[in-house]
């Protein structure tokens, strides 16, 4: 996926109420930007990094610049706009550049399911094969030289999990799908040491057959792709 209009840098100053971050311009202007993403972006918010950031023509938008991507000054990118995880999985998808998940001629997207009331990121379907159902999170926590997933303690990635592991006892295909988005991180692991729970389910979900795949992204201005696959150490 390319970005259009192109992403502009400036100087992050603070993030500020999840939702928030002033910057500065390279000409001294002073913005406000939208941040998309609620984790704790541990790592991906240091003043003083470079951002870069997109700009809005829609009219009625209170703050029409988004923050994308973070230049940190350790000179990883990393994608900070948590919106994007699923844009590159349903582009790869609909590609069909996974090998793992091509094969199917239906693509849907945010379709219900589940007893806990959830909607599922991708439903991949086909007349000769089972459902397929895909569920994204974006991986942008790098601590030690490792990639770690959540970064928060995630009260509705445990639903999701509960969830995937349901579809998967009454044998359909469920898809835990971890997209890789910051250029620093080679391998992957469930962050024990933030959300324990989080950490117990995911693998009692591959133990009731959810399939954990885990993809880096490339990273620039000018656009992201899902470039190759990485190990998910559970």
């Amino acid at each position: 996926m390319n970005f259009n209009p192109a992403l502009q840098p400036a100087t992050l100053i603070s993030r500020y109420k999840r939702f928030l971050a002033d910057v500065i311009t390279p000409t001294g202007e002073k913005l406000t930007l939208h941040c998309a993403n609620t984790g704790a972006m541990t790592g991906c918010a240091t003043p003083g990094d470079t951002v870069w950031y997109s700009t809005s023509d829609n009219p009625t938008r209170k703050y029409p610049h988004s923050w994308e991507l973070t230049e940190t000054q350790q000179g990883h990118w990393i994608c900070v706009n948590t919106l994007r995880a699923n844009n590159l999985v349903k582009e790869a998808l609909s590609r069909q550049i996974i090998p793992e998940l091509s094969g199917y001629s239906t693509l849907r997207a945010e379709v219900k399911y589940g007893v806990e009331k959830s909607r599922i990121d991708f439903l991949l379907q086909a007349e000769d094969r089972i459902n397929c159902y895909i569920e994204v999170k974006s991986v942008t926590l790098l601590q030690l030289g490792k990639g770690y997933f959540p970064d928060a303690v995630t009260v509705r990635g445990q639903k999701h999990l509960r969830e995937l592991a349901k579809i998967a006892e009454n044998g359909e295909r469920a898809v835990l799908f971890f997209a890789v988005l910051h250029s620093g991180i080679e391998d992957v692991a469930p962050a024990r040491h933030i959300d324990a729970h989080y950490a117990e389910l995911l693998v009692q979900a591959q133990m009731s057959g959810v399939e954990v795949l885990c993809y880096k992204a490339q990273l620039s201005p000018v656009g992201l792709s899902l470039k190759k696959a990485l190990v998910m150490e559970l």
